[in-house]
């Protein structure tokens, strides 16, 4: 990735997973994005949390059967990495700047620019709902809603900013140490899962923890250091026009944090979906609690599943009202069982 220098995007098969991986040279350095679908539909846009890519991010959620048809039926999927943190990454040359999160913000703009994108429905878990919220707040008019899953928008206190400077000294000494991958999937994944010395490890943390032996450690380094000097977005959150569905789960080191987000947003644009047994990465853990949810949230913008189809999704999206009864408790999955999703919403 850090040697890359070509501007043009550079196609590669990914079989397993049924699209191309395209390397978009940005104004501030090449970026991975992997493009799934029709490109003549309209773009939704993922970013994933520190240390991960869609792979281990978002694969949970589109390998459901229900999700991959509203999605991919709706939208080109267009999935963005964190720089260095796509498959096979090469480590980033040291004498390259760390990003800010601004400049990680302007990379998801000159992405829609170099697949010449309308406006875009946007989807990030925990670092990357971050970057994409405030790719919302610069750019407005190419945002039709973000789906946010465990967001960040506050500036770390200082418990996690101490938190992360440890972090970051192990990842600059030792790497993808055994500490680090703990203190990763402590931050991804509910206790449930992580398992213990009476429980096995599910399988999507055995898999999340094969994937970041391939991280490499100076890449995931940059990441969190450009989050850990984040600053505060609720000033800027009070002006967003677009609608936001919020996941958190309740297990999330980050679950007073998204529903402050939630408090912060415009009651008449959003909705948060608080997922039991959960811990921040949803899109894993736990992807079909946020199929009902996302299903309603779509209706808002006239989108469906294929048997529901009423509109062409090749035509602008202009998102109309969501009646009440389409956001009420029940409609949105409350009684899914053995999930047990909790709603907070705002209409």
């Amino acid at each position: 990735m850090g040697e890359s220098s070509a501007s043009v995007s550079l196609d590669v098969e990914r079989l397993s997973f049924g699209g191309k991986e395209h390397h978009v040279l940005t104004s501030h350095g090449p970026i991975s994005v992997a493009v799934y679908g029709d490109l003549e539909k309209p773009g939704l846009i993922t970013y994933p949390d520190v240390a991960l890519n869609y792979m281990s991010c978002f694969q949970g959620l589109f390998f459901c059967p229900e999700a991959a048809s509203l999605l991919l039926h709706n939208f080109c999927i267009y999935h963005i990495s964190p720089p260095g943190h796509e498959l096979g990454a090469a480590p980033i040359s040291p004498n390259d700047p760390v990003l800010s999160v601004d400049q990680l913000a302007d990379q998801v703009a000159d992405v829609l620019d170099f697949f010449e994108l309308g406006p875009v429905m946007c989807l990030g878990v925990t670092a990357g709902a971050y970057v994409l919220t405030l790719f919302a707040t610069k750019y407005r008019e190419r945002v039709l809603g973000l789906i946010l899953v465990s967001p960040l928008c506050k500036a770390p206190s200082w418990t996690e900013w101490l938190y992360s400077k440890v972090m970051l000294n192990f990842l600059y000494f030792y790497g993808i140490c055994g500490l680090i991958k703990e203190s990763l999937l402590h931050r991804y994944f509910s206790k449930g899962v992580r398992g213990s010395s009476q429980v096995p490890e599910s399988d999507i943390v055995q898999a999340c923890r094969s994937l970041l032996d391939q991280r490499h450690g100076v890449n995931v380094w940059r990441f969190l250091q450009s989050i850990n000097e984040r600053y505060d977005l609720a000033e800027a959150l009070k002006k967003l026009q677009c609608r936001t569905l919020i996941f958190v789960g309740e297990n999330s080191p980050f679950r007073l944090e998204a529903i402050y987000m939630a408090m912060k947003l415009d009651r008449k644009f959003s909705a948060l979906v608080e997922v039991q047994a959960c811990g921040s990465v949803a899109t894993e853990e736990q992807p079909y609690a946020m199929l009902i949810p996302i299903e309603y949230f779509l209706m808002g913008y006239g989108l469906y599943r294929p048997s529901q189809v009423s509109c062409s999704p090749r035509s602008p999206l202009s998102p109309s009202c969501i009646s009440p009864e389409l956001l009420s408790p029940e409609s949105m999955g409350v009684k899914l069982k053995p999930i047990k999703t909790r709603i907070s919403l705002h209409v």
